[in-house]
């Protein structure tokens, strides 16, 4: 009787695929398990902090720009700053021991990686098991120090507020344990 085992996968071989990325209702499940408030307002789809900077102006709180980020090692940080924060890269590579330069990660990994497109990179994102590809998940303190935070709940079409506290404790749920740094001078003690 012949082996009917299946064949071995080879490099040229698709890999297999990943679990579907979760969604905005998904995400909003968590909070309420984790028992979160949170406010979530529809806009437009806005793909860089200025897109939106207008239409969020009545939004009080902290508004974030993303970093997805890796090092010549493909070692790779998410970098959650305040919009208005000038995030010094440098700085921050050195601050967490990257092996050189800290460069921007290519689209398709983002998205392999956090499941979201480009311009709508959350901290959110990393309800999604895929994201446990990262190394490191580093917040601006000037954005933890907003009431509330805002981010998108993995589409770039509305923007969700939670508390700063409430992050954090969604974070853990995930199973990152947030570094917070001052993202403008992060090697100043």
């Amino acid at each position: 009787m012949p082996d009917e085992s299946p064949p071995p996968i080879t490099p040229q071989d698709d890999p297999p695929p990943s679990p579907p990325a979760a969604t905005r209702e998904t995400l909003f499940a968590r909070f309420d398990m984790l028992e979160i408030k949170h406010e979530t307002v529809d806009h437009p789809a806005f793909f860089t902090v200025d897109d939106g900077r207008a239409f969020k102006a009545d939004m009080p709180g902290g508004h974030s720009k993303n970093l997805f980020l890796k090092d010549k090692k493909g070692v790779l940080t998410l970098a959650v700053a305040h919009a208005d924060t000038r995030v010094d890269l440098v700085g921050l590579g050195k601050a967490i021991g990257a092996k050189g330069r800290l460069s921007f990660g290519k689209p398709d990994l983002m998205t392999r990686t956090l499941g979201v497109i480009p311009g709508a990179v959350t901290p959110f994102a990393l309800i999604n098991p895929t994201a446990t590809a990262l190394s490191r998940l580093v917040l601006d303190e000037a954005l933890m120090a907003a009431d509330p935070v805002w981010f998108h709940p993995l589409e770039n079409t509305a923007s969700t507020a939670i508390s700063a506290t409430d992050l954090i404790r969604f974070l853990e749920s995930c199973g990152f344990s947030p570094e917070i740094r001052n993202l403008t001078s992060p090697l100043a003690p």
